[in-house]
């Protein structure tokens, strides 16, 4: 017990002095998430409202397939994208694997589901009134998904952020095919892994406590949202 106190301690400590590797690692971490995520949502947004506005045979399917994908292994996409960007296979000649584009390409991958699904429920949501009104008033097919997503942008964005959580707390990918490599694509949850095998107690915790907190950020952040889309 006094090991584990003295550890949050020194964690404690180094998060308050600004700890240059600690703080390296959760700012890569965060620009790895981020960059995947924003990307994820400029592809599968618009994915998913193709999938809400469109009638097509299987669409029911389609949805349930997607929404099973919400909690697909992430050694699973990792291992997937390794074979994609591995030298034998079809993108090696990228060379991307072992890099931080290689650990944004399989969490783009990871969270595309969640993305994607939840801005199907957040549209279905709306119910058409909104959809028929627009188009009762003579907006184009265009002007009226823009105007269903606008009425629906916090449920949207309540999306993008839970695939945020799951990016930034994901280890598979980055193990897999981000290498763990100091200073170049270790983020926080696989230095937390290496730091507990190698008995370094107190960066662990620190680090643990940054994932910690961005995730409670998240998570408030997420009710708060759904608090406003409420009213």
């Amino acid at each position: 017990m006094d090991q584990l106190l003295e550890g949050f301690r020194i964690a404690l400590d180094m998060i308050i002095s600004g700890d240059p590797v600690v703080f390296s690692i959760a700012f890569r971490t965060l620009m790895i998430s981020v960059t995947a995520t924003v990307i994820a949502a400029l592809i599968f947004i618009p994915v998913g409202c193709l999938i809400h506005f469109n009638r097509f045979r299987g669409k029911r399917f389609l949805v349930s397939i997607i929404q099973t994908l919400f909690s697909v292994p992430t050694v699973l996409v990792g291992m997937l994208v390794f074979l994609l960007i591995s030298r034998a296979g079809p993108l090696g000649s990228l060379g991307m694997l072992f890099s931080p584009g290689a650990i944004v390409l399989g969490e783009v991958l990871l969270i595309a589901p969640i993305i994607a699904g939840l801005t199907i429920s957040a549209l279905s949501g709306m119910g058409r009134d909104i959809s028929d009104t627009a188009l009762s008033l003579g907006a184009g097919q265009l002007q009226m998904i823009l105007k269903v997503l606008s009425e629906s942008r916090y449920m949207v964005l309540t999306a993008v952020l839970m695939g945020f959580g799951r990016a930034v707390s994901e280890i598979g990918v980055a193990i897999i095919v981000g290498g763990n490599i100091s200073g170049y694509t270790r983020t926080l949850t696989t230095a937390i892994a290496l730091g507990v095998g190698k008995g370094e107690t107190a960066a662990s915790i620190a680090l643990g406590m940054i994932l910690l907190a961005l995730a409670m950020i998240v998570s408030v952040t997420v009710n708060t949202l759904q608090h406003s889309e409420k009213r």
